[in-house]
């Protein structure tokens, strides 16, 4: 029962994230809402009001119709040049900072809000206008739905003012990197909570047991609190091998486990992974990484050729370290003070490289980024307190310092970096 709510809720937040989910789910309900005005309509509301309060009520079947048909219209008119700004947006973020951010862009709820908003009203006008026939009678017209019909055409114009404000502040470097930033520091957050409980003594696993994959993709989620209710019970020990947000292939090791599972256990443990064809922040606090060192690589491009935005990403970048600083590479979820389930995730060293590497390389020309890239490294070098880090952190400073030497010609260039350098 647990493993099917664990699959069920996985699937609900998963379809939430799709660009087509809240303009379905709130169409449904402008869909529904026409109905229920009708229903209304055809216990004689339009008439009490009529009777009671006419100046609330049209009373025109022409006029009803030409609102309404307006209305349909115009809604299409503010659609299309929604829609076709929302392509601007995603063209624009592909060309100048990474293909990688359109997800991001795509899932924000705000934009999907709105066009809910839009088709939900389309439809209640649309099946508004059905209602209406060129012969009725004042008191048989449905003046109390073509007046919410009023109402909810407001309501889409102040949201379409909205979405103008929304997507110009949107498509800005800052918010783009401060979005990556705060979703990656929340999971990184979140993370390192889930392990302040946790004990890190775990037997060698060499000789356990090893299970492969029965499909590639990205592992994207791993329902913990399932996997380990399902060790204790069955008295057995795991150490999940894959890293979570990697791509796996078939037949990669996926888990161990120190007893030899039968094809129902087995069949089990493997429903509690999920594999995608894309990757979110949301899961994989790594993407965070990459989406802002590639805008970073990317802005460094002759065709771009953009330090500012590299230095706001190298800003960023540097906070997102600090927190990963105070993260285990392996955690061991433990019940009853007994770990059961061991699991792997990139370590500093590896995400470290993988972050300087790429940018050290590109702009290993630019004093002004070099410098900027030593300020991150003296600023985890500071806080650290694991030696391991610590000696990663000077490794890396190191190279950067022996790339940049050979790069750079100016000479009051060469003392910065001698400055900055001496430092570690």
């Amino acid at each position: 029962m647990k493993n099917y709510l664990a699959s069920l809720l996985k699937y609900v937040y998963k379809l939430e994230g799709k660009i087509a989910f809240y303009p379905t789910f709130y169409s449904v309900i402008g869909l529904a809402f026409s109905f229920l005005t009708y229903r209304a309509e055809s216990l004689g509301f339009s008439q009490y009001l009529y009777e009671n309060l006419p100046q609330l009520i049209i009373n025109s079947t022409d006029t009803a119709l030409n609102i309404l048909t307006t209305f349909i219209a115009g809604l299409i008119s503010i659609m299309v040049f929604s829609f076709s700004m929302v392509m601007v947006l995603l063209n624009q973020a592909s060309s100048n900072f990474s293909p990688r951010v359109l997800p991001g862009l795509i899932s924000n709820k705000r934009h999907q809000k709105i066009l809910g908003i839009y088709n939900a009203t389309l439809l209640y006008c649309i099946f508004t206008l059905v209602q209406i026939e060129p012969n009725q009678e004042k008191y048989q017209l449905p003046g109390f739905s073509v007046l919410l019909a009023i109402g909810f055409m407001t309501i889409c114009l102040g949201a379409f003012i909205y979405f103008i404000h929304s997507i110009s502040q949107e498509i800005q470097v800052n918010n783009i990197v401060l979005n990556i930033y705060k979703k990656a520091k929340n999971r990184l957050e979140k993370l390192i909570d889930s392990e302040k409980n946790n004990n890190q003594n775990f037997p060698d696993t060499e000789d356990w047991n090893c299970y492969k994959t029965k499909t590639s993709g990205y592992m994207q989620d791993v329902v913990l609190g399932v996997f380990l209710d399902f060790a204790k019970e069955n008295d057995c020990k795991f150490e999940i091998v894959s890293i979570k947000g990697n791509f796996v292939f078939k037949d990669e090791i996926l888990f161990k486990c120190n007893k030899e599972l039968n094809e129902e256990q087995l069949e089990e443990v493997h429903s509690f992974f999920s594999f995608s064809s894309s990757q979110r922040i949301e899961d994989n606090y790594v993407l965070a990484f990459k989406q802002m060192t590639e805008i970073a690589v990317k802005s460094m491009s002759p065709g771009i050729n953009d330090p500012g935005t590299a230095l706001i990403c190298i800003n960023y970048l540097t906070q997102l370290f600090e927190i990963r600083l105070h993260k285990k590479d392996q955690i061991v979820l433990c019940k009853e003070d007994v770990g059961f389930v061991k699991v792997n995730a990139v370590d500093f060293k590896s995400l470290l490289y993988s972050v300087i590497t790429p940018i050290r390389t590109y702009s290993k020309h630019d004093i002004v980024v070099v410098l900027k890239l030593f300020t991150l490294l003296e600023q985890l070098n500071h806080k650290s307190k694991n030696n391991s880090y610590s000696k990663t952190i000077k490794e890396e400073a190191k190279t950067l310092y022996k790339d940049a030497k050979e790069a750079i010609k100016s000479e009051t260039d060469l003392a910065k970096l001698e400055d900055a350098f001496l430092k570690f």
